[in-house]
């Protein structure tokens, strides 16, 4: 079983839309994993049904028993994350706020608070219009522990890729360098890495390949709206060259990307212009990189 990631430096560089184009391609053969979990889009346009959902929970969250709160305000003057108000003369807690330290328990003389898990988010396994199986998840917001929630819809989509006997789950992570990117690369076999040519592009593709190499997992760029800036291309060329990044390939800027996008389908499926062929021809090339003994999917 071969395990992709598709990841970019920063936001905004078309890493979610390739991803969706490369899963409508990829059609029933592949389980699809949105690891993007703090703004996950994949949602828009490959249309899940939500079939199976699953409440996840991660960390501490404190809650105040009403009957049994004796209203001395201690917890309140304590909190040192001020996560405790008083509405309608009655203490609370905002979950948002609240670190789950369990302090107020301690201190609590009428044993009002307990401490219980804390639900941070939820976890679904769909099936979406290529006729496959998309794991995906979505964190509450302001809620912490987005790396685990990202654990979580690995393992499930692997689960699911064991008991269907799927070779490739395709990954989208996240943006960026931070927990959800290290987890989502935990495991790969390849990564996919999708930058523009812009200066800021190119500093966050170096920096999350320097992530990338930690793990020592094979890598290959695809650089989109090439055509903006050709000497920041072509530096980006060179650098893969020099990290010994495959080049996947180029895209140049097309309005038809976002034509298809408007339209709330993948580029893959856009008939007008050259857009459908040229996301199908980065596809074809990632999968000879992906499957170097040249195993078909």
């Amino acid at each position: 079983m071969k395990e992709v990631v598709v990841i970019s430096g920063k936001g905004g560089t078309g890493k979610t839309s390739l991803t969706s184009s490369f899963s409508f391609l990829g059609g029933k053969s592949l389980v699809i994993g949105d690891c993007d979990v703090d703004a996950d889009d994949m949602h828009l346009l490959l249309k899940p049904d939500y079939k199976e959902s699953k409440s996840f929970f991660s960390g501490f969250i404190a809650e105040i028993d009403s009957t049994k709160c004796l209203n001395c305000g201690i917890c309140f003057e304590k909190c040192r994350f001020k996560a405790i108000s008083k509405q309608e003369g009655v203490f609370k807690i905002n979950g948002i706020d609240c670190e789950g330290c369990g302090y107020c328990k301690r201190i609590c003389s009428a044993d009002a608070i307990t401490i219980k898990d804390a639900e941070v988010g939820s976890v679904y396994k769909s099936n979406i219009k290529t006729g496959a199986v998309m794991v995906h998840a979505r964190l509450k917001p302001g809620a912490d522990n987005s790396g685990k929630l990202v654990a979580q819809v690995k393992k499930d989509a692997r689960d699911v890729a064991n008991k269907f006997g799927k070779d490739l789950i395709l990954i989208d992570g996240s943006p960026g360098i931070g927990c959800p990117v290290v987890s989502s690369l935990t495991g790969a076999n390849y990564v996919i890495l999708v930058t523009e040519p812009t200066p800021s592009g190119y500093h966050d593709l170096k920096r999350v390949y320097e992530v990338v190499k930690k793990f020592k997992i094979k890598a290959g760029l695809i650089i989109n709206k090439s055509d903006l800036n050709q000497k920041i291309a072509s530096e980006l060329e060179k650098y893969a060259n020099s990290e010994s990044i495959n080049l996947i390939g180029k895209l140049s800027y097309d309005e038809d990307f976002s034509k298809a996008i408007t339209n709330g389908i993948t580029a893959a499926e856009y008939q007008e212009g050259n857009i459908q062929k040229e996301v199908k021809k980065l596809w074809e090339t990632a999968k000879k990189y992906i499957y170097t003994d040249k195993e078909n999917i």
